[in-house]
């Protein structure tokens, strides 16, 4: 499993296609945030959710073995329970990394993919990962187009 800085920068480095199974089309939820902000900085990413014809303009589709391109990481917004049938579509459809997102620790689905050569990540973000490795720390939290000269409460004390 990777968990080291090099592998990391590594993997988001030469990746470029993610599946992101279990993107919500709900702006508040994590999977969104992370996908747009992949999209964002380059990546182009396939939504994977039976629930959605589109989600962030992006072609939804109802599983991984319905992606009529080569995808390069699976990221899973999954429960851990529900890890291992998505890890056999991405063997499936020859994915290059098996990525369970923070919280999602599915050890056994990791060793079955890392024995059909793939990699696999457990229980870290990629939008997390990317914004430590590459720079793209400030785009943290979420804009809410509020600009004050307002002191914050905080700081007053």
């Amino acid at each position: 499993m990777i968990d080291d800085i090099p592998g990391l920068r590594r993997i988001l480095k030469t990746s470029k296609v993610i599946a992101v199974v279990g993107l919500s089309g709900d702006w508040f939820r994590p999977s969104y945030f992370a996908a747009k902000y992949m999209l964002e900085h380059g990546y182009t990413v396939i939504p994977v959710n039976p629930k959605y014809d589109a989600i962030l303009g992006q072609k939804c589709y109802k599983s991984l073995r319905e992606i009529p391109v080569k995808v390069d990481i699976v990221d899973c917004f999954r429960k851990t329970e529900d890890i291992m049938p998505i890890a056999e579509d991405a063997i499936a459809i020859g994915a290059k990394v098996l990525w369970q997102q923070l919280g999602v620790k599915n050890i056994e689905a990791a060793r079955k993919v890392e024995a059909a050569g793939l990699e696999a990540v457990i229980d870290r973000c990629v939008k997390i990962e990317h914004g430590r490795l590459f720079g793209g720390l400030n785009w943290c939290g979420v804009n809410t187009k509020v600009i004050s000269a307002k002191r914050p409460l905080w700081l007053s004390y």
